[in-house]
This record gives C-alpha cells, structure tokens and sequence, in this order.
C-alpha cells in the first residue's frame, strides 16, 4: 500500500471514530450539564496527525493562515497568534510598555483596568513596571463602568485595560470618547468575547491592541493559544520580534536590521526583549477550521440565553439576569446571574441544589481580584469600595452555555431553577406557620 493510501485510510478512521462517538440520552437531573464541551472534530484531529506526520510541527504555514483567517473576522490589519490568552495579554502590555515605542507607558504609569476580572488581566500591568487602577462594573452588565473611569484618571493614567466579561461589549462608545479626550491607550482584553460586537464592530477591532484566548473551554480552542490584534503598524512589528525572543527572523524589516549589523548572522539578530510564547503547527490547523464554527458556535449561544432570560424572568424577584448591552452582540462566554440581597436563600444554596443535578457552576472569574490575598503583594490603587464588583464576588454565579446544551439540557436548567424556587417557598411558609 502507498503511503498516499495509508494516509488516506488514517484520515477515514478518523473520520469513523468522531462519525461514531457515543450520544448518551440525557437523564433530567442525572446527566451533567458541563461548564464547556469540545469544540472540535475530526478535521482538527486529522489536521494535527497531518502536523506530526510531516514532522513541520513548530510555528509555520498553518500558523500564519490561521492569523490572516483570524485578521480577517475581527476586521483587523494584523493578527499575531501566541500560546495562550496569558500570553497574549503579556506581550500587548509589553509592547505598549517597550521603549522603542514613541508613546510608550514608562515605569509607575497608571493602567486603568477593571476589579472584576481574571488575574492575568491585571498580572501583566504590574510585570511590565505599570500600575493597575482598579474601578468598578455595572453592576447588570459585569463590565468596566465608563463613569468609574473617568473618577479614576489622574495625571499618571496613561492607559485603559478594559475586559469585555463574560463575553459582554463594553461601552466601547463612551470609553473611546474618555480616551481621546485624556489620550489614553485602549486595551481590548476580548479572551472571552470572540465575535463580540459594539455597534457593528468586532470587539478588539476598535482600541490600539486587543486579545483573545483559545484555551479549551472558550468560543473556539486550539486546545491552548491566544490572539493579539492591532491596526498598528508598529505595534504589530514588535509582536513580531517580541513574540520569539526579539529577534528579526518574522520582521517585516528584517532584511534592513541585516545590513545594518553585517557582523552578525541575521538567523541570531536580536533587535529587542521578548519571550518565547510561539504557537504549534498543531494549534494553528485547529484554528483554521475553528474560526469556520465561530458564527454558528454564537447563534447557538444567544438562542440559549435568549430562552433562558425569558424562562427565568419569573424569578426576578430573587435573580438578576444578565444584560445584553443595545446596539450590540453579547457573545456568551457563559451564562452568569446573581442572587439579589432580598433573596430568602444564599448563593451557595443555590450551587449547592445545582450542583446535585449535575450543573457545573463557576464564580464570577475571579471576583473582586482587590480582595484576592495576591494584591497584597502588588503595587495598585483601588478607586472606591467598588460595591458592585464585591456584591459579584459574593452573589453571582455562572453556568455552561455551549452548543452542548441541548433543548432537553436547557429545559432542564429551568426546571432545575423552577424545583429550587418551590422548595424555598415551601420553607419559608413552614417557617411562617
């Protein structure tokens, strides 16, 4: 048998094994209701048996395509893949932080950023010599407060590092408008938020740099990788050479660093600091079919949230739901609420009952990242008591909404809520007699 035909029968059963994967019935309150699902198949499991047969396996073509794909949907000049939503986030803040920049942020510049957030938001901030400002969220909406901003601008702010939570667009419109009138860079941390959109714009397509994750619980996965994007044409050229330890070996200007160091072989010219946070062959040919499920993974999502908001309006009284913003495209990362401060019952009753039908649920990220003990250890400024961003960590929860949640699976979720709700009247009407 050729080796054209002993690829070709590996690329069949491979085929026939994801064409035969077992679908369990779903069983009301025995099945588990996951906090995420994979997202691929078997064209991304061929595509990485394709990389390791060729043995090209580190950074290359597949790589690239996936980045211009990837450009391509947000509506962006350049898209710089990197190995996780961490990183991505590390490397933004370095290059907007690295001297050879002309508006650079230098050493005890202020960052503004959110307090409701994931820790490698904020991490990156206090690593490349900055400060971070933490305000508070809307409380509805769990995204940076653009009245919150504004408080917290002071003659050192020098950026804003916002985080559209959860997949939720922030006010792009009216952070923008605080931007340009304190000429602030804009930071678009969109690790949750693929697709997103405010007022017709992708998300990340409207600050200076932005970022995404595609670790194996978001939108689309590359089982681990990120995105940063800019319109910057020198913001993109550092990514380039920071990406891989500041060499010149993906710049643009490559060949004119060569010529200007004649002395030194150019495959080992560094030009810069950087790290070394490259993506795989593997990662890059789960992109390029990824980025194709992205639309339909979205439509999937707000039909569930959809369905569940009206559901469970009737209990509004002791849920607050979460808000898609107007003239705009909530991407449901997950699917959060919180329980009000009137509520006869505490969150973590309702986890509990939940949890014993199956639901995975997760806090609100981090919380409120002032009130995590590794603040302690970091030089920040807090602007308030942020009480919307405490009430979160205290009261909200979050639960899976993916193309796994089949229609008997968000039926269930109601009825699960519904149940819940019964046996906390119940309680209160034995107690009242």
């Amino acid at each position: 048998m050729s080796n054209t035909a002993d690829l070709a029968q590996i690329k069949a059963q491979i085929q026939k094994h994801f064409a035969s994967l077992p679908h369990e019935a779903f069983r009301e309150g025995k099945s588990p209701m996951p906090l995420s699902i994979p997202t691929y198949g078997w064209e991304e499991a061929w595509e990485a048996i394709d990389s390791l047969l060729s043995t090209r396996v580190t950074m290359g073509a597949k790589v690239k395509q996936f980045e211009s794909l990837f450009a391509q949907y947000v509506g962006v000049k350049h898209a710089v893949m990197v190995n996780s939503g961490s990183s991505a986030n590390l490397l933004a803040v370095s290059v907007v932080t690295n001297p050879t920049i002309k508006d650079a942020l230098r050493p005890g510049d202020e960052v503004i950023t959110p307090a409701v957030t994931w820790a490698t938001t904020v991490f990156p901030i206090v690593q490349c010599g900055a400060v971070p400002v933490l305000v508070d969220v809307g409380i509805d909406t769990y995204d940076i407060d653009p009245g919150e901003i504004e408080k917290a601008i002071t003659p050192r702010t020098r950026a804003i590092m916002l985080v559209h939570l959860l997949g939720n667009p922030c006010d792009m419109t009216a952070i923008m408008a605080i931007a340009r009138k304190h000429n602030l860079l804009v930071i678009e941390d969109c690790c949750e938020a693929h697709g997103a959109e405010h007022r017709g714009a992708k998300v990340c397509s409207i600050g200076d740099i932005g970022t995404f994750s595609f670790y194996f619980s978001h939108h689309i996965s590359t089982i681990e990788g990120g995105m940063i994007v800019t319109n910057r044409d020198d913001y993109a050229e550092l990514l380039l050479q920071m990406r891989a330890f500041g060499w010149v070996r993906e710049s643009s200007q490559k060949d004119a660093l060569a010529r200007q160091y004649p002395d030194i072989d150019p495959r080992f010219l560094f030009v810069n600091t950087g790290y070394n946070v490259r993506p795989t062959e593997i990662q890059g040919g789960f992109g390029i079919h990824q980025i194709n499920r992205l639309e339909g993974y979205i439509r999937y999502r707000t039909d569930v949230a959809d369905y569940w908001n009206k559901e469970l309006s009737a209990y509004s009284e002791y849920l607050a739901l979460a808000r898609a913003p107007e003239a705009s495209r909530h991407a449901w990362f997950l699917y959060p609420m919180m329980v009000k401060p009137n509520a006869p019952f505490t969150r973590a009753e309702l986890v509990k009952h939940l949890e014993s039908k199956g639901v995975e649920t997760r806090p609100i990220l981090a919380g409120n990242i002032a009130e995590q003990p590794v603040m302690r250890m970091i030089n920040h400024r807090k602007v308030g008591d942020l009480p919307a961003s405490r009430a979160i960590m205290r009261r909200g929860l979050c639960v899976g909404i993916h193309h796994g949640v089949t229609p008997e699976r968000r039926g269930a979720f109601v009825h699960y809520i519904a149940e819940f709700m019964d046996q906390v009247a119940r309680t209160r009407q034995l107690a009242r007699s």
